[in-house]
């Protein structure tokens, strides 16, 4: 099924600022949408929070994990997943206004 927006979220070692950045993104979301948050290889406890937002949010997060590949990989490793008409990305350590996607 088709999304209107798919927000990739690549997480490496944010657990400081990961939760403000998916309650920012959630708030923000209009309906029909997905959320992507991408592992890519964390090492501190970002992936609990992840998981935490999946349970909470079924059918709105997917998550993958993955290896290590840097940023730019993991945005396309994103972007290959995605279902919406419009994509987002959103930094794991940065938050949104809540009217970030108003005119979509």
């Amino acid at each position: 099924m088709n999304k209107l927006l798919s927000v990739i979220i690549p997480v490496y070692n944010t657990e400081k600022y990961l939760e403000r950045c998916l309650k920012s993104v959630l708030a923000a979301l209009p309906e029909n949408s997905e959320v992507l948050i991408i592992n890519d290889g964390t090492k501190d406890n970002s992936e609990k929070i992840i998981l935490k937002y999946k349970e909470k949010y079924p059918g709105i997060i997917e998550y993958y994990k993955k290896e290590n590949g840097g940023l730019s990989d993991t945005k396309n490793y994103g972007l290959e997943r995605s279902k919406g008409e419009y994509i987002s990305v959103i930094d794991s350590d940065d938050w949104i206004a809540p009217n970030m996607y108003v005119d979509i």
